[in-house]
């Protein structure tokens, strides 16, 4: 064998092994379709969020697992659906509480899909962050194998807040764009502030800050245009100084020749 058709033959049996070693590797084995889940919800309130489970039996092959599923919500109701290969329904169940184990998910049941629904209530923000935003976790569902193994199959997040909060983070994202805009230590020192105050639950402080920020981050863009307007009008009484003087040196040399003349 050739030196050149070795080496082909070397990078033809390195991808073989490579694609039997993806091919081997265990996962899930089910599917997300359709999911319904809130990306925001302000503390207090009462949320729904579903999601559809596909693919039940595949990667590896199994005849039965059982479903796990865990939420941040309060006061929390899981109800998880049952379909058969038509779309019927089949069976339902219901769990109380922030987690729920031992729903049986079997091809003896006839179950090609199920589909699970949490309800709940927006808990208290343990700790308040301007960036990154805080988040609490809606719906996390795990597969759990027989032997005790246990994959996650996905999980679901979304930031919360209050209305003090939401209107202190606003503020601040409306200052933050508008500093950008310029280069003022003033105004990035106010915003820094602002953020401090956010981040220590000060949200009525935190507005007056980013506002005050914004207010000097404007400022600065005004002066600093009124300065290039300013710069324009040098600019043009220059050149039409230089117009006017070369007109008259002109007009002087036209002159002095008609004299010799």
């Amino acid at each position: 064998m050739t030196k050149t058709s070795w080496s082909r033959f070397s990078k033809l049996a390195l991808a073989c092994l490579f694609v039997l070693s993806v091919a081997t590797v265990p996962g899930a084995a089910v599917s997300v379709g359709d999911s319904d889940v809130t990306s925001d919800a302000e503390v207090g309130t009462q949320v729904t969020a579903t999601a559809t489970l596909t693919e039940l039996y595949q990667n590896p092959s199994l005849e039965s697992w059982t479903l796990a599923g865990q939420t941040d919500l309060t006061d929390v109701t899981w109800t998880v659906y049952y379909y058969d290969q038509t779309g019927a329904k089949v069976d339902q169940e219901s769990f109380d509480g922030q987690s729920f184990s031992g729903a049986e998910i079997s091809t003896s049941d006839g179950t090609n899909e199920v589909e699970v629904e949490v309800t709940g209530t927006v808990p208290e923000v343990a700790s308040y962050s301007y960036e990154p935003a805080q988040t609490f976790t809606v719906i996390g569902l795990e597969q759990t194998r027989q032997g005790g193994s246990t994959n996650e199959i996905d999980s679901w997040n979304a930031t919360y807040y209050t209305g003090e909060s939401r209107d202190a983070r606003n503020a601040i994202d409306e200052a933050s764009a508008a500093v950008e805009q310029v280069n003022s230590q003033e105004a990035e020192r106010s915003l820094g502030n602002a953020i401090d105050a956010y981040n220590g639950e000060e949200f009525s402080l935190a507005i007056d800050l980013a506002e005050q920020a914004q207010e000097q981050a404007q400022q600065t863009q005004q002066s600093n245009q009124l300065l290039q307007y300013a710069l324009y009008g040098v600019g043009g009484l220059v050149v039409i100084g230089l117009l006017v003087g070369g007109f008259l040196y002109w007009r002087s040399q036209q002159q002095g020749h008609d004299k010799l003349g």
